[in-house]
């Protein structure tokens, strides 16, 4: 039986054949979700984030947005819906993104199933009247990131939606602004 061993030259070549293929084969580090509003315009917010200062102490932990009732409710990004259905008196949709944010949307009929995928901007429920806290009709939205096991973090569902990068851009000729530069919001 004859066996053969690697000589100075393939080493190098072996090596550069296995970086390269662990290089091509890992992914690449994925981009946050971007997030866009879950009603249609105009977007009335009736009542603001408030952050609680303990786990059950007192604060708003979402954002209340007024819309008629049956108005339709949109994924604000790509997820997974976690759960569709009652808790307490009330219907509510669960949706889990990448990077552990989950989103919430309240008082609702779900028109979407748990596991099923959906995209930003797919409709995943009809808003219903009766959340407390609100004259008129309003959504919900909460935002949190789960932190451990038994922990969460929540976070305002409107910080989410400013996710583009801010970049100064020439506006033309000398003289089209007072330092030629304006800034927009790229997403």
């Amino acid at each position: 039986m004859t066996t053969t061993h690697p000589t100075r030259a393939t080493l190098p070549a072996a090596a550069l054949a296995t970086l390269l293929t662990c290089t091509l084969t890992t992914p690449a580090t994925a981009r946050p979700p971007r997030y866009t509003w879950p009603l249609p315009p105009p977007q009335v917010v009736l009542r603001t984030f408030q952050a609680p200062t303990t786990p059950y102490g007192p604060g708003h932990r979402g954002v209340d947005l007024g819309a008629a009732a049956g108005t339709r409710v949109m994924a604000a990004a790509d997820a997974t819906v976690v759960f569709a259905g009652p808790v307490g008196e009330r219907q509510v949709v669960a949706l889990s993104h990448e990077g552990g944010i989950r989103t919430t949307y309240e008082p609702v009929t779900p028109t979407v199933e748990p596991g099923q995928r959906v995209t930003r901007g797919t409709p995943i429920a009809t808003l219903e009247p009766g959340h407390d806290g609100c004259a008129t009709p309003c959504l919900h939205w909460g935002a949190h990131r789960t932190t451990t096991k038994a922990g969460r973090t929540y976070l305002d569902p409107l910080a989410l939606l400013a996710a583009g990068r801010v970049r100064l851009l020439p506006t033309g000729p000398p003289g089209g602004s007072a330092d030629g530069f304006r800034s927009r919001v790229v997403r």
